[in-house]
């Protein structure tokens, strides 16, 4: 049985404390899953820019070979993903899977490979019809488009004048495209991405636990695209499955700090926690 550090820090919910605890008893039944952006790495005004934070890795080499399972699950490719946090070829994370695109896409670093399913049609019809409805909208010159390698694409705001307005401005117009090629938009922290229905991080997690069999479950995530994440675990607490909720940062989603059963002030901290329970399941 592992042992609790001081330097852990306490759940605010009945439910995390208990998930906190079973993950302690048992490490090698847990799986760890964890958001990229904003989560694992800083959020930055260009996401091409975005790599994992400097501890993060150094993190999950600590954790991943103590627990059953760590995955990360974006939206970004899954390729990607990889990329930018630095996994591939990382002694210690020979078991570690990115599951992209919100499942759709799953990397495993002991193949190496990228499993996926051919793009939703609808996707390429929506990155034609943007530029059009950016400039008709008067955010031609403001909001950005972000390819996510043709199964979803992405506008950002955060770059424009003012950034709430142009994300508020475009919510409908998007909402509206979207639906006319059968897809969905997911609002972020100034981003509004365009992408298939039926796809999110609470269905990846799901299939991914029954395929490993394993719990309890942590995750950590960042932003309003993790609270499928959220519904997940508490559905798997509702079938005996402890979990822990861990919210990354908390000020710019509050809808997502108020569900978490713990919140630490961003992807540096986050890193943190990662490490003191490594240490905290160590022998």
């Amino acid at each position: 049985m592992g042992r609790s550090p001081n330097t852990l820090p306490t759940p605010v919910t009945a439910a995390g404390r208990e998930g906190l605890a079973a993950f302690l008893a048992g490490p090698g039944k847990a799986v760890v899953a964890l958001d990229f952006d904003g989560t694992l790495a800083d959020i930055v005004p260009d996401p091409e820019q975005a790599r994992a934070h400097p501890d993060a890795v150094p993190a999950l080499v600590a954790l991943a070979p103590r627990v059953a399972s760590v995955a990360v699950v974006t939206g970004r490719p899954a390729e990607v993903a990889v990329r930018y946090g630095g996994f591939e070829g990382v002694p210690g994370l020979e078991r570690l899977v990115v599951l992209g695109h919100y499942g759709a896409e799953r990397w495993d670093a002991a193949t190496g490979t990228v499993d996926a399913p051919a793009p939703h049609p609808g996707v390429a019809a929506v990155r034609a019809g943007l530029p059009g409805l950016l400039e008709a909208e008067g955010a031609g010159q403001g909001a950005w488009i972000e390819e996510k390698g043709g199964r979803a694409v992405a506008v950002h705001t955060r770059r424009a004048a003012d950034p709430e307005a142009t994300f508020e401005a475009l919510r409908a117009p998007l909402a509206a495209l979207a639906a006319r090629h059968g897809l969905i938009v997911e609002p972020g922290r100034m981003v509004l991405e365009l992408r298939p229905p039926g796809v999110d991080k609470g269905a990846a997690l799901t299939a991914y636990v029954r395929e490993t069999g394993a719990g309890p479950v942590l995750y950590a995530g960042d932003d309003l695209g993790d609270l499928p994440a959220y519904d997940a675990v508490e559905t798997l607490r509702g079938h005996g499955v402890p979990g822990l909720l861990v919210c990354s940062g908390g000020e710019e989603v509050p809808a997502l700090a108020a569900r978490a059963d713990l919140v630490v002030p961003g992807p540096g901290a986050v890193a943190g926690l990662l490490s003191d329970l490594a240490r905290a399941v160590t022998p």
